[in-house]
């Protein structure tokens, strides 16, 4: 992993929503720290140093280093509380990890070869049935992403979890159930039957106006005789 993210925190000893708005009105987020055999551990983080990590798509599926007054651990983030309509964080579920422990983690997917796949060369479009996938595997073979591969998919083919390439020691959660999920497909885009229909009823209205020009012209040498 060529990114790694450390995050300064804090012990907490008061519990309860007064202590909570407490911290976020100093500038804080309560979190809980679990896992790894250990007693879980109620921390504070600092808002802006998180809502900065969180900018990095790899955030969310990386080890994270823990500084807690000097002593650090191991994590990966578990749950993300966020305020309905405010850009903060309300509370943060943090799991230690262990070197030789197996952990399950959402991994993203990233799509490559759509440009020159031969579904979207004959005029199909592409369309991503799953950005993420879980996995299973050891904290040194988490991967930072997937790549999904789509630059030999045709018109009405599709690309399954069974086609990614996870690496060594990393198990799809879904395949370990026998569920092999599509991940994309592409196919011609649909058109509606108003599309189909409208230029027949313009063809319409044209013989129609036809029509009505050739009626009045009628009328008008009849007029003259």
């Amino acid at each position: 992993m060529s990114i790694s993210f450390e995050l300064t925190a804090e012990r907490r000893d008061d519990m309860g929503k007064g202590a909570s708005r407490r911290l976020r009105r100093e500038g804080k987020v309560p979190a809980i720290m679990y896992g790894a055999h250990k007693d879980p551990q109620p921390i504070a983080l600092l808002q802006n140093d998180l809502v900065h990590n969180l900018e990095h798509e790899a955030f969310y599926s990386h080890i994270l280093t823990i500084n807690i007054g000097g002593s650090k651990e191991q994590a990966v983030l578990k749950d993300l509380q966020r305020h309905p309509y405010k850009p903060v964080i309300l509370h943060v579920d943090l799991q230690r990890i262990s070197a030789h422990e197996k952990l399950r983690m959402h991994v993203p997917l990233h799509f490559k070869g759509e440009e020159v796949a031969p579904g979207v060369k004959a005029g199909g479009m592409i369309t991503h049935l799953v950005s993420d996938v879980e996995v299973s595997c050891l904290p040194k073979d988490l991967p930072e992403f997937i790549e999904a591969d789509i630059s030999r998919l045709g018109l009405d083919e599709t690309l399954h979890m069974s086609d990614l390439k996870t690496g060594s020691g990393v198990t799809l959660i879904e395949l370990s159930h026998g569920h092999d999920q599509p991940v994309a497909s592409i196919h011609l885009p649909r058109v509606s039957a108003a599309d189909e229909e409208q230029p027949v009823a313009a063809e319409g209205e044209a013989g129609g106006e036809a029509a009505s020009e050739g009626g009045a012209e009628a009328a008008g040498e009849a007029e003259g005789e």
